[in-house]
Formats: structure tokens, C-alpha cells, sequence
């Protein structure tokens, strides 16, 4: 790539459809790249990343969404950007402490690391059933029909909802996440698709209907510094997160990750060697290397300085983690997967007050699907020219990877 004429915007088109070559050249040559079309910097470096999402003092607020589209980046700031209204309550993670700390609280009960391994059981025989049904047919999609399905199922029955919906959750979340180039993805936005699941789901509850589940009864309780409660809509709003996030990134991880190792037949041979002590390690090398999501956004409320560039309030950064993860300066040879590689710090779950929610479930779910594939399937093969990466501003990632056995 050319880089006298180097340009950037993560709406590009040729961005959108493989994004890596620019991280590169922006990590070696441009660690702050101003785009001027959206007022943003972009961050690539891990160390800058890293450093940058620790700050919990109010430097950074997600006032404009962490994942605002072109529509919202189009509109410059002059100083700092307030808090939204608090009806209708936009999704939580748009607000500053106290709101966000509290209303993540009442979605985390179900993600806390001593209740995650509670879960382990019940994944477990999610994942067997679907290579029961999926085994006998010697041809299938690694994504969609195994990890996607296990994923879903699980998010349908954290939130309230039939296990049977999971193919239908899993068709709506990934058609939510498609962008055409020149545009973003902006899952804070309540999508009418996402809500026909999740607002019946909170009514029932308020009528004291259906089984007891902890984040919506948690959210059904909440009350705002006004003293004012959540309607049906805007508790399920707040739900998006665990909807869209416990659902898409996953099946990626899995899917790729065991292409990854299917590529190297040494490694596969390694990690088959001892499953419950070498898949853990696996896992953290395809999180690392197979994590779909980008880059999240921030929008200052106080001076910052970069590398000798001063960001004022209004404007915004975004933080490229997906370059994070193929920095050279964090991970060498970090364009190649390396199974049992040593990775003291990651930031593919991100860091600091906007920590992936389900982080510890996800860890357990790649681990468990990836271990009982590797112990009900010898071998596979992938049909690489079937593969199917859509372009993507947010989630880029194999949608799809047809696989034989």
C-alpha cells in the first residue's frame, strides 16, 4: 500500500473489506491519525490503548454511543458534549458514572466469575447436541450452525427466551450488523428487531409472569437519579448488550480459531496432546487473533495530549483494537497465530470502565465449544473458497465457514 497517499476512514470501502494493512501503516507512521471528515483520532498502538482506556476520570465519555455511525461522527462538536436525556434512556453505556456503573450492575448478576462456571454444564450439553444433529451430516457451517446456535441458545435463556428461538435471535443479530461503506453500525440504537424479542420479555416480567430472570428483574427494580423507573422499552434497551454482544463475537472466535489451527497441523497435534490444559492457551491466541470487533469510540470532556497531539473537548478518538491485537510492539510475529503463545495483557474484551460485560462467559463458552469438537472430530477440512468475511465497519469476521468432517 502506497502510504504518500495514505488515507484512513474506517467507513471506506477498502477499509471495510480488510482493514489490517492500514492498521499496520498507521501503527509504524501514523499513531494518531486525525480524520478530519469526523473531527476523530484514531488510535492503533496497544500501549496507547491501553494506557488511554484506564483513564476512569472523566477524561472520556461514551455520551455519543461506543459505536456511533458516520450520521453521528458527521455532526462536529464544539466543547464538551452532555450526558443524553434520561427518558427515553438510551442504552447504558452512553452515560458517565453513576448511571452506567449502576445500570450494568443489574445486567451483570448471570457474568460474575463465580457464577459463570455455573453455566458450564449447560453449554456443555448445548454443544454435544448440536454436533449430534450436525456430525451425521459431514457438511456444515462452522459459524452459524455450531458455535452461532450454541451462543444463541445461551443468550435466549440469560435474557428470558425459548431455546428454540436461538436460530431466529442468531439471524437477527448478525442482519443487524451489517453496514454498507460509507456508514457504521450504532448497536446502541434500539433496532426494532432486537426489541420485538426483548420488550415482550420485560413486560411479562413486570406482570409477574414466566420464570424469574435476574437482569430484568434487577432493571425492573432500578431507579434513576430522578427516582423515575424504566419503561418495558427502555429496560429492554438496556439488554442490547448482552442480546448482540453474547451472541455474535463467539461463534467467530470459535470458527476462525479452529480454521487457525486446522492451518497448522503441528499446533492441532499439540493442543489435541492434552485438551483441558492446552485449550485454555489456544483460546487466548483465537481471541487475540480472531476477535471480529474493531474499534470503539470515546468523545473527550477534557484536553488530552497524545504523542504531542492535543485532543480537545468534543472531539472524539477511536480506539482500533482490533490493530491492537497485531501490534508488533505488544505481540511478536503477531500476524501469525501461534497457539500457546504468551499474552500477559489483551485487549480484544477492552479495558477499564467499559470492560466486556460477558467476558468470562465468552472464555468459557470458546473453551468448551473448541474442546468438544476437538474431541468428536479427527479431522476437518474447510472449503476455503466457500469462506465468506462481508465487508464490515465493526464486526469483521468470518459470517461464514463451511466445513467438511
Amino acid at each position: 500500500m502506497p502510504t504518500t497517499q495514505f488515507t484512513y476512514d474506517p467507513f471506506d470501502p477498502a477499509v471495510m473489506a480488510d482493514p489490517l494493512p492500514f492498521y499496520r501503516v498507521l501503527r509504524d507512521q501514523y499513531p494518531v491519525y486525525y480524520l478530519e471528515k469526523w473531527d476523530t483520532y484514531a488510535l492503533s498502538r496497544f500501549s496507547d490503548i491501553w494506557n488511554v482506556l484506564e483513564l476512569n476520570d472523566g477524561t472520556f465519555v461514551a455520551s455519543e454511543g461506543t459505536l456511533p455511525a458516520a450520521a453521528v461522527l458527521a455532526q462536529h462538536n464544539d466543547g464538551p458534549v452532555p450526558d443524553p436525556p434520561l427518558h427515553p434512556l438510551p442504552f447504558h453505556a452512553n452515560f458517565d458514572a453513576p448511571i452506567y456503573d449502576e445500570v450494568r450492575r443489574c445486567t451483570a448478576a448471570p457474568f460474575r466469575p463465580k457464577s459463570v462456571p455455573k453455566l458450564a454444564e449447560r453449554i456443555t450439553t448445548l454443544a454435544n447436541e448440536r454436533l449430534d444433529e450436525l456430525l451425521p451430516r459431514g457438511r456444515f457451517d462452522l459459524t452459524q450452525e455450531y458455535g452461532g446456535i450454541v451462543a444463541a441458545s445461551v443468550v435466549c435463556e440469560l435474557v428470558g427466551l425459548p431455546v428454540d428461538l436461538a436460530a431466529d435471535v442468531l439471524a437477527t443479530v448478525n442482519a443487524g450488523s451489517l453496514a454498507q461503506p460509507g456508514s457504521g453500525v450504532e448497536v446502541a440504537n434500539a433496532r426494532p428487531g432486537y426489541l420485538e424479542y426483548l420488550t415482550p420479555v420485560v413486560k411479562r416480567r413486570r406482570s409477574d409472569e414466566g420464570h424469574a430472570c435476574p437482569i430484568v428483574d434487577n432493571l425492573l427494580a432500578y431507579r434513576l437519579p430522578d427516582g423515575s423507573a424504566l419503561t418495558d422499552m427502555e429496560a429492554a434497551v438496556q439488554m442490547l448488550g448482552v442480546f448482540i454482544g453474547g451472541t455474535e463475537t463467539v461463534p467467530k472466535i470459535v470458527a476462525h480459531g479452529l480454521w487457525e489451527l486446522s492451518r497448522e497441523p503441528d499446533q492441532l497435534a499439540a493442543v489435541r496432546a492434552d485438551l483441558g490444559a492446552n485449550v485454555p492457551l489456544a483460546r487466548e491466541e483465537m481471541i487475540r487473533y480472531c476477535a471480529p470487533a474493531q474499534w470503539f469510540a470515546r468523545t473527550l470532556r477534557r484536553p488530552f495530549t497524545l504523542h504531542g497531539t492535543t485532543i480537545r473537548p468534543g472531539q472524539r478518538i477511536i480506539s482500533l483494537l482490533a490493530s491492537a491485537n497485531r501490534d508488533e510492539r505488544e505481540y511478536p510475529r503477531a500476524d501469525e497465530f501461534i497457539w500457546n503463545r504468551p499474552i500477559p495483557r489483551l485487549l480484544a474484551f477492552g479495558r477499564g470502565q467499559h470492560f466486556c460485560l460477558g467476558a468470562h462467559l465468552a472464555r468459557l463458552e470458546i473453551t468448551i465449544m473448541v474442546t468438544e469438537w476437538l474431541k468428536r472430530v479427527p479431522d476437518f477440512q474447510v472449503d476455503v473458497e466457500s469462506a465468506c468475511r462481508p465487508p464490515s465497519s465493526f464486526q469483521w469476521g468470518w459470517n461464514t465457514i463451511p466445513v467438511e468432517v
